[in-house]
């Protein structure tokens, strides 16, 4: 095997042994920053393995003349230049099932968060009020959900919300029929999916065809009062037609745990960069509105991030670095 040496991007400190003991032959830097963030040269670097946040764009793989393997600790790849990286050929890995229950469960927490004003009723007892004026919520039982994206994830969310006695409908442009039918999922179109939810979830990956697969068109089909839940990738959204459904109240209230360029907020610097387009800046601003609004719950990117979940994303990398250099590479990007 030819001298390798990994660089971990993005990894928390609690991380660091973790990785370094399912690598135990591999020379592997740990760096808690983004790439961008990273100074030091890349030269001696053959493995990258990175998390959403750091852009790997035609810039940054020019700083990385001898990388042959690009792992990122993710289910998504939006954030990789796929097309750049097959030109150089660069190998890409990524983490395709780490955590369907995670995520799923994150999004039904969300989306009971807001049937049953939680955030409100915590907020009230904390200061002292146990007044339940204006705190009546909603039943789940007999709505409508409607799924976007029906791979494990969006199927694990149908799984839950048949527990709650909700009707579960779906769209993907890939249909799983055969599971569908054992949790008791009906796939619609589009068109009728938001005509007829109560509450709509996300759960696709972004790329060219799914960005804003919701905007105005689509708000303009939705029930009056719809629930809004998305722990899949901001940029699905349209934020501009989101804001306006938001205050005709097509839309009563959303569970976001990630925002369109949400980056913008995550390192304010970046907001000051002469890389920021107007229209990033643009919706960043609208993303401050977003934060303020009582019916908009926003957690910080977090339905991932489960015990079993994270150790799951650090063995998959493993193996994905093992595999890779032994000749059998697994869960490789194949997509333009």
């Amino acid at each position: 095997m030819a001298h390798q040496k990994a660089l971990f991007v993005e990894v928390s400190e609690w991380e660091v042994d973790h990785l370094k003991q399912c690598l135990p032959h591999i020379p592997c830097e740990m760096f808690e920053g983004r790439l961008e963030d990273y100074k030091r040269n890349l030269a001696d670097v053959t493995i990258l393995s990175t998390f959403i946040n750091s852009k790997i764009d035609k810039k940054a793989l020019e700083r990385l003349p001898h990388v042959n393997l690009l792992v990122t600790r993710s289910m998504g790849f939006d954030h990789i230049d796929v097309a750049e990286c097959r030109r150089r050929r660069i190998a890409i890995s990524y983490v395709p099932a780490y955590g369907e229950s995670t995520v799923a469960e994150h999004a039904m927490a969300l989306l009971l968060a807001i049937s049953r004003k939680l955030p409100e009723s915590l907020e009230r007892t904390r200061t002292g009020q146990f007044d339940f004026t204006a705190l009546r919520g909603f039943d789940l039982n007999g709505k409508i959900l409607g799924i976007i994206g029906t791979g494990r994830i969006g199927l694990h969310v149908a799984k839950i919300a048949k527990g709650f006695g909700m009707t579960v409908i779906g769209f993907d442009a890939y249909p799983n029929k055969e599971q569908a039918e054992k949790i008791g999922l009906l796939y619609v179109t589009l068109d009728q999916l938001l005509k007829s939810s109560d509450a709509i979830t996300l759960h696709l990956r972004l790329n060219k065809e799914t960005t804003h697969i919701i905007g105005e068109d689509e708000f303009g089909k939705m029930k009056k009062g719809v629930i809004l839940i998305n722990t899949a990738r901001g940029a699905l959204i349209d934020t501009e037609a989101f804001l306006r459904a938001l205050d005709d109240g097509t839309v009563k209230a959303a569970g976001l745990d990630v925002l369109e360029e949400e980056n913008l907020l995550k390192e304010e610097h970046e907001l000051l960069s002469s890389d920021a387009s107007q229209k990033q800046l643009r919706v960043a601003l609208e993303n401050t509105l977003l934060l303020k609004r009582p019916n908009v719950l926003v957690t910080p990117h977090n339905a991932f991030n489960s015990d079993e979940a994270v150790a799951r994303i650090i063995q998959t990398t493993a193996d994905n670095i093992e595999t890779y250099l032994a000749g059998h590479p697994q869960n490789m990007v194949t997509e333009q």
